[in-house]
C-alpha cells in the first residue's frame, strides 16, 4: 500500500521527533564520554563540528564551536526524522508495524554516518572504533533513534493526528 504523496503530514510531530531524538543523543552521548572519560559537554559537540570546521578548528573554536555543534547535531536529528517520514508517506509498512522497519533505519543510520558521512566530512577519516562500550551502546543506541523517527512518521502521517485543525468560525 502506498500513500499518495499528497498525504497530509502533521508537521509538529516530526519536529517533536527531531528534538527528541537529538536530545536523547545529546544527554547519551555527553554522559557516556563523561563518565567513561571525564569528557566535558562542549567538547562532545566540538566533534560535531568537526564535521564542518576540522578538527583543530573546532577544538580551537572553544564554546562557539561547541554551540555550532549544538545546533548541527538538531538539524541533522531533524533530517533523520524528516527522511523517515517522507520515506513512509511512500510505503505504508514503514509506519503500520514501525518496530522493525525504524530499528533497520537507525542501524543504517549508524552506518551511513561512520562509514560515509563522517569520512566526507572534514574530518576526513573513519572514526576510531576501539573504544567497545561506546561502540556497543551507541549501534543500540542508533536503533532506539530509529524507533523514535518511526514514531515520530507514524503519528506525523496518522490521519486523525495529521488532520489539519480547522479555524473556529467567528460568531460575528
Amino acid at each position: 500500500m502506498h500513500f499518495r504523496t499528497s498525504t497530509a503530514i502533521a508537521w509538529r510531530w516530526v519536529v517533536l521527533g527531531g528534538l527528541a531524538l537529538a536530545t536523547l543523543d545529546a544527554a547519551f552521548a555527553t554522559t557516556f564520554w563523561r563518565l567513561a572519560a571525564g569528557v566535558p559537554w562542549n567538547r562532545v559537540f566540538q566533534s560535531v563540528a568537526a564535521g564542518v570546521l576540522g578538527t583543530d578548528t573546532s577544538v580551537a573554536g572553544g564554546e562557539a564551536a561547541a554551540w555550532l555543534g549544538v545546533a548541527l547535531h538538531y538539524a541533522i536529528a531533524m533530517c533523520f526524522v524528516v527522511a523517515y517520514t517522507l520515506a513512509a508517506t511512500r510505503s505504508a509498512s514503514l509506519v503500520r508495524n514501525a518496530l522493525v522497519p525504524g530499528a533497520v533505519y537507525g542501524l543504517g543510520l549508524y552506518v551511513v554516518m561512520n562509514f560515509v558521512v563522517i569520512p566526507l566530512s572534514a574530518i576526513g577519516h573513519l572514526p576510531k572504533f576501539d573504544n567497545l562500550p561506546w561502540v556497543a551502546s551507541s549501534i543500540a543506541m542508533h536503533a532506539v533513534f530509529g524507533l523514535i523517527c518511526a514514531a515520530s512518521a507514524r503519528c506525523a502521517l496518522r490521519p486523525g493526528l495529521s488532520a489539519r485543525r480547522r479555524p473556529v468560525p467567528s460568531a460575528r
